[in-house]
């Protein structure tokens, strides 16, 4: 049994007639009426009286008119909903990224997205990089946008990663105030007089900055500790100190302004991951494609960030 024998099935018992349920299927009647006998074979039961001029439905074609009718229908609505996935008016994506990317080039790429695909679902999980890792390794997120300063975060599975990016970390301080430098390039030494406000001991961008301190034999002046990224801008804006962030944070921030790090320059890496071994579905390739090119548009935007992409 298959569906267009009982697409034909259901045109005759519409109609009561082969030749104009042929013509409406643009099959040729003899087409249609092997079709149907086939079926009967297959089911074992005639489906229709026929008789001359008049067609009418057995017991068994009566029990079998709703259950293909609602077999055909499913039929449509999987056809029609595949098409509306594959021209992405409907789906799902499962995106995650660290907070530092998430005002900054996630906020960019989610407009993007939605402007061009309202109909697709999005959902954001915000985490740092390991804990990003895990959540691919148990399909928690389709893709996600990890942070490496010191080596990608570890894997116990395949996990394909494009990276996109590398930015360096500076020194924001709010532009409202005096300028913390007579030039665009501080050391660390420098740095480490000014009141600095650190962020939350879990993100891996407090780590890497207290790790170049201890290695420069620096005790910063930490006058704030513990803020989020987003509390931390807002601290940095009213005056209360600076603080390191990453470059991108920096975009479509105009009440603040940023000097690169020198001696040493810190950087960090952001790349695309996803599972080696899911083939991304249509929406989710469609955001990848998204992402990439924002990226290649903020690295454009700043000296202090490098386009990855080829």
């Amino acid at each position: 049994m298959n569906l267009e024998q009982l697409r034909g099935f259901v045109e005759v018992a519409r109609l009561g007639h082969f030749t104009r349920a042929s013509e409406h299927l643009h099959l040729a009647q003899p087409s249609l009426s092997r079709q149907i006998s086939t079926l009967e074979r297959e089911l074992g039961a005639e489906l229709f009286h026929r008789a001359r001029g008049h067609i009418g439905l057995t017991a068994a074609g009566e029990a079998l008119l709703p259950r293909a009718q609602r077999m055909l229908a499913e039929s449509d609505a999987i056809r029609e909903e595949m098409a509306e996935l594959a021209g992405l008016r409907r789906g799902r994506v499962r995106l995650g990224a660290p907070p530092t990317l998430c005002i900054s080039l996630v906020a960019e790429a989610i407009s993007t997205f939605h402007a061009a695909h309202p109909g697709v679902d999005l959902h954001l999980t915000e985490s740092g990089s390991r804990l990003l890792v895990d959540q691919l390794a148990v399909g928690a997120v389709d893709i996600a946008l990890i942070t490496e300063s010191e080596g990608p975060p570890p894997s116990g599975f395949s996990l394909t990663r494009m990276p996109l990016l590398t930015e360096e970390l500076v020194v924001v301080s709010a532009a409202s105030e005096p300028p913390v430098s007579t030039s665009s390039i501080m050391s660390l030494h420098h740095l480490a007089t000014l009141p600095l406000i650190a962020l939350d001991e879990t993100y891996e961008l407090r780590a890497t900055t207290d790790a170049a301190f201890r290695s420069a034999g620096l005790t910063p002046t930490v006058v704030l500790e513990g803020a989020e990224m987003d509390a931390l801008l807002r601290f940095v804006e009213r005056g209360v100190g600076v603080a390191v962030v990453p470059a991108m944070v920096l975009l479509d921030q105009p009440a603040l302004r940023s000097v690169r790090i020198s001696h040493p320059m810190m950087r960090r890496t952001v790349s695309l991951a996803h599972r080696a071994d899911v083939t991304p579905a249509v929406a989710v390739a469609a955001m990848r494609h998204v992402i990439v090119g924002t990226a290649a548009e903020v690295a454009r935007r700043d000296p202090a960030i490098t386009s990855l992409l080829d």
